[in-house]
Formats: C-alpha cells, sequence, structure tokens
C-alpha cells in the first residue's frame, strides 16, 4: 500500500511539471499554425520561402538548448541534494554561456544569410526572400540565447510556469505584429460589420520582423524572471567563468550539443533534398512539419517532467522515487501519444486544408501524416527514457543512438530513394519513420539494462 501511495502522489509532481510546458509548447505551435495560415495564403512560393531554412532554426536553436541541458542536470541534481548554494552558483555560470553562444550565433548566421538558402537548394525564384527572411529572423540571437538556456534553467528548479508565461506573451506579440505587418490595409468584415483595418503590406519580411520582435520581447522577460528568481539568481555571484563549476556542465552538455547539432544537420540535408523535389514537395513538407509539431507536445511536456524529477532523486540518492517515477511517467506517457497519434490520422486532411489551397499539396501531407501517426507511441517512449537520461547526466549514449538513426537510416535512405530512385516525398518521411523505431528499439533496450540509471538496483527497474 506504501508504494501505491507514493506513486499516486507522483503522479500530481509529474503534472505540475508538465502540463505548463505542454501549454506553453501548444501555444508556440498555435503560434506557428497562424504563421503558417498567414504566409501560406500569400502562395506556395510564400511558405517555400518561409519554410526552406526552416531546419536551420531548428539546428542553431537546438544546439544553444543543449547546453542548457548541461546545467540542467547538475542544478537538478543540486536542488534534489538540498545544496541550493551550489545550485545558485552553478546558475551565475550560465551568464557567461548565454553572452558567448548568443555573439557567436549572431555573428555566424547574419554573415551565412545569403549563402544558406543555395545550401539547402532553394528554388532561385525563391532565394532571395529567403535570405532576407533569415537575416531579419536571426538579427535578435543575443535574447533568444537567453530565452532558451535561462527558460531550461527555471525548469531545472521546478518552475515551469515562468516560461509558460512568457511564452505566451512572446506567442502573443508575434500574431498581434504578424497580424498588421504581413497584409495590406484591407476591409474586413466581422459578423456584417465591415471596418478598415490598417497593414504595412509587408509580406513575408513582415512575418520575419514580427518573429524577431517577439524573440527579442521573450529574451528581455525571461532574462528578468531569471535574475529575480529566489534559488537561482546570479546577483551577488561571480558572473566570471569558474573551472570547477563550469568544466562539469559543458562536459554533460558536449554530447548533447553534438547530438542536437548532428541530428539538426542531418535535418537541413533531409529538408534540402526534400526542397529539390520542387515546391509542392516543400510546401507539403513544411506545412505538415507545422502540423505534426503539436500533437509531439505530450511527449516533449512529459520528457521536461521526466528530467528534472530523475536528477532531483539522483540528487537525493533515492531510488525509490526513481522507481516511483518509472512505473507512473512511462504508462502515461504511452497513453497520450497513443491518443495523440490517434488523433492525428484523422485529422490530418483538415489541418493540411487550413494552412494549403492547392489539392496536390493536402493529398500528399495528408498521406505522410497519416504515416508518421502511426509511430507517435513509439517515439514518446524514446524521448521519455532520453529525458530521464538528461536528467542524471548521461547524454553520450543518445548522442550514439541519435546519430546513427538520423545519418544510418534517414539520411541514407533518403538519399537513395529521393535523389537515386526518384521516389518523392513518401519515401522520405518513410526514411523519418523508420528513424524513429529504430530510436524506440535501441532506448528501450538500454533502459531494460538499467546501465543509464546511477540508482539502479532490482527496485528500480519496471
Amino acid at each position: 500500500m506504501k508504494i501505491n501511495a507514493s506513486r499516486r502522489a507522483m503522479l500530481p509532481v509529474i503534472l505540475a511539471l508538465a502540463l505548463p510546458t505542454m501549454l506553453e509548447q501548444l501555444l508556440q505551435t498555435a503560434v506557428q499554425y497562424i504563421d503558417t495560415a498567414m504566409v501560406g495564403s500569400l502562395g506556395t512560393q510564400a511558405t517555400a520561402a518561409v519554410g526552406a531554412t526552416t531546419t536551420i532554426n531548428w539546428l542553431v536553436g537546438s544546439s544553444i538548448s543543449a547546453l542548457g541541458i548541461g546545467f540542467l542536470s547538475h542544478i537538478a541534481r543540486s536542488i534534489g541534494a538540498g545544496d541550493t548554494a551550489l545550485a545558485k552558483r552553478i546558475s551565475a555560470q550560465s551568464v557567461f554561456i548565454v553572452l558567448t553562444i548568443g555573439g557567436f550565433f549572431t555573428l555566424l548566421c547574419l554573415g551565412l544569410s545569403n549563402i544558406v538558402p543555395i545550401w539547402m537548394q532553394v528554388d532561385p525564384a525563391i532565394r532571395d526572400l529567403s535570405a532576407k527572411y533569415f537575416f531579419i529572423l536571426y538579427t535578435p540571437m543575443l535574447p533568444r540565447a537567453a530565452s532558451i538556456i535561462f527558460s531550461t534553467l527555471l525548469r531545472a528548479a521546478g518552475d515551469t510556469r515562468t516560461p509558460m508565461r512568457v511564452g505566451i506573451l512572446v506567442n502573443l506579440t508575434n500574431v498581434i505584429l504578424n497580424f498588421f505587418l504581413i497584409f495590406p490595409t484591407r476591409t474586413i468584415t466581422v459578423w456584417k460589420i465591415s471596418f478598415t483595418m490598417p497593414g504595412v503590406g509587408m509580406g513575408v519580411i513582415g512575418a520575419a520582423v514580427a518573429s524577431a520582435i517577439a524573440f527579442t520581447v521573450g529574451g528581455i522577460c525571461m532574462t528578468a524572471a531569471y535574475w529575480n528568481h529566489p534559488v537561482l539568481s546570479p546577483r551577488g555571484e561571480n558572473l566570471r567563468p569558474e573551472k570547477s563549476l563550469l568544466l562539469p556542465c559543458l562536459r554533460t552538455a558536449l554530447p548533447n550539443m553534438l547530438q542536437r547539432f548532428g541530428t539538426s544537420l542531418g535535418y537541413v540535408a533531409f529538408a534540402a533534398m526534400i526542397n529539390s523535389l520542387g515546391e509542392i514537395s516543400t510546401a507539403a513538407h513544411t506545412i505538415a512539419n507545422t502540423v505534426e509539431s503539436a500533437f509531439y507536445i505530450p511527449g516533449f511536456g512529459m520528457q521536461t517532467a521526466a528530467a528534472t524529477l530523475a536528477g532531483n532523486a539522483v540528487g537525493a540518492k533515492d531510488s525509490e522515487r526513481m522507481r516511483d517515477i518509472i512505473r507512473v511517467i512511462f504508462p502515461l506517457e504511452i497513453i497520450l501519444m497513443t491518443v495523440s497519434g490517434g488523433l492525428l490520422f484523422v485529422l490530418a486532411p483538415s489541418m493540411m486544408q487550413l494552412f494549403a489551397e492547392e489539392m496536390a499539396v493536402i493529398l500528399l501531407g495528408t498521406t505522410i501524416l497519416r504515416m508518421v501517426s502511426l509511430s507517435e507511441p513509439f517515439y514518446g517512449v524514446s524521448i521519455i527514457i532520453e529525458g530521464m537520461m538528461f536528467g542524471v547526466g548521461k547524454t553520450v549514449t543518445p548522442f550514439i543512438f541519435n546519430l546513427i538513426g538520423m545519418w544510418g537510416v534517414r539520411i541514407i535512405g533518403t538519399f537513395i530513394f529521393t535523389q537515386i530512385l526518384h521516389f518523392g516525398l513518401i519515401s522520405a518521411w518513410g526514411c523519418m519513420i523508420a528513424h524513429n523505431i529504430l530510436l524506440f528499439i535501441l532506448f528501450l533496450i538500454h533502459f531494460i539494462r538499467g546501465k543509464w540509471n546511477p540508482l539502479q538496483t532490482s527496485s528500480t527497474r519496471i
């Protein structure tokens, strides 16, 4: 009875960490939907121009996020051990990382803005527009880096509500500015009442400006929240690099950073091959990625909870708590991702119709979304195991698994099917699904063996 009671007590803790993250991601996805619909109304070329460099955004964002994982692991363990003073000192080291990585990616992205569309095999007719969009979007890299890393630190301390609130503000700012900057002044009719809505009519460039301003607002607000946090605030701490604190975080972060860089680089190669298939495939792929992201929200929300709670358990050296986390979070994740996958399968045609008018794009997008929906429960298991490994500081194995899946299955397979055999977009997404299934198998075997868990005993197995 004691074990059952402890598991019941674990459920609200998991949900308290996961639900704000899910809501934050849901709002971000809603904004992506709105952005895609607004840009999509400008035509297939506009959608392709915006979507052609999306994977570069993943590459940059995930590389920065990986640095946050290094801090998350050590802060979560320090808090689990009750050493908040150490957590505060570790947290202060992140300020140096934000300034360094933010400045680096600003110079890199702006310097390569004209070259990236060429690398991505963007149609020559839209390369100039795609390059301008990319340049504007990456101008505020410093506040973007601050937002990504500081929000990860707050989650490590169990605060998932503040990132959610800042996310709401960012998303609202983006949507409102999109509404005025993308479209020209026009007449709008609501419930038979017509009125003139002012607008700048900047099109795709307006969407980029709106996003850049929203990112800046988010970075400023997240920095303020972090600076005033009762546990993590760096006020009064040494902000200069301290090897004894910074190096352990970087050692944990480096494999995850290489993993995210390697997999994101794979996404870039994947997208470049899809871009070479033409505007219809590029548009269908871009929209399907946007649609699909909403249905991964339960999985990644639970991953945040898994990482934080596993780190706390290791810090407290509490194998019973680790066992309870495992036995509650896995069934919950599988149920959520099964429901999510089922909804994606049923709603795929309607979701595609929200963002595209060309029937060829709608039909192609519906097919690939229904294909990938069947793999969602398997992918959910993988990301939970990965999240727990991040929380306990085990980042090397996920790095190896993800690179094998990305480059050994998805990229090589997509190259063979699209560039040599000319099978098209459906075959590329088939390779992506094979990648997800391989990750499920690799992570599950590693999890069952128990080597990921520093507290491993017979009582901590599923």
